[in-house]
């Protein structure tokens, strides 16, 4: 039952994201820019985040726990901006079915090749034949999903 719960919670960040993104498209269109569009998506997220913070009672991490960062680990805003800014460039364009079909796919793509290396500090996964068959899978998929 955990990991249903577990597996719904997952459903629903995906939502999130299409949704998000869908938003954003908006946002563009109303602003004019869709790097204006990030950023005030960026800038809204940041404070929901502080929300978050203070209604979980987190705590402000230590000098020695922000100094043992290793460096990669700070640049997953870098991906998460380049991520906004693609999806909200290439939504018109693409559809959102389309647009996600290639996330989905360029994330898989991508977890399991880090998985295969343990990369970034991950336990590795090696590829299998049933990971490389899902793979493919995925990829015909978006194939088929393609307006």
């Amino acid at each position: 039952m955990q990991n249903f719960f577990l597996y719904l919670l997952a459903l629903s960040a995906g939502v999130s994201v299409a949704t998000q993104q869908v938003l954003n498209g908006n946002l563009r269109t109303a602003l004019g820019s869709p790097a204006w569009a990030g950023l005030v998506s960026y800038a809204v997220g940041l404070m929901t985040m502080i929300v978050a913070v203070i209604a979980l009672g987190e705590r402000t991490p230590s000098w020695k726990a922000v100094a043992g960062v290793p460096w990669y680990a700070w640049s997953g805003g870098v991906f998460g901006a380049a991520f906004i800014l693609l999806a909200i460039l290439l939504l018109p364009s693409l559809g959102a079915a389309t647009l996600f079909a290639l996330v989905i796919a360029g994330q898989v793509l991508a977890a399991v090749t880090l998985d295969h290396f343990g990369a970034f500090g991950l336990t590795p996964h090696p590829i299998s034949a049933a990971r490389l068959v899902g793979a493919v899978l995925l990829i015909s998929g978006v194939v088929l999903i393609r307006e």
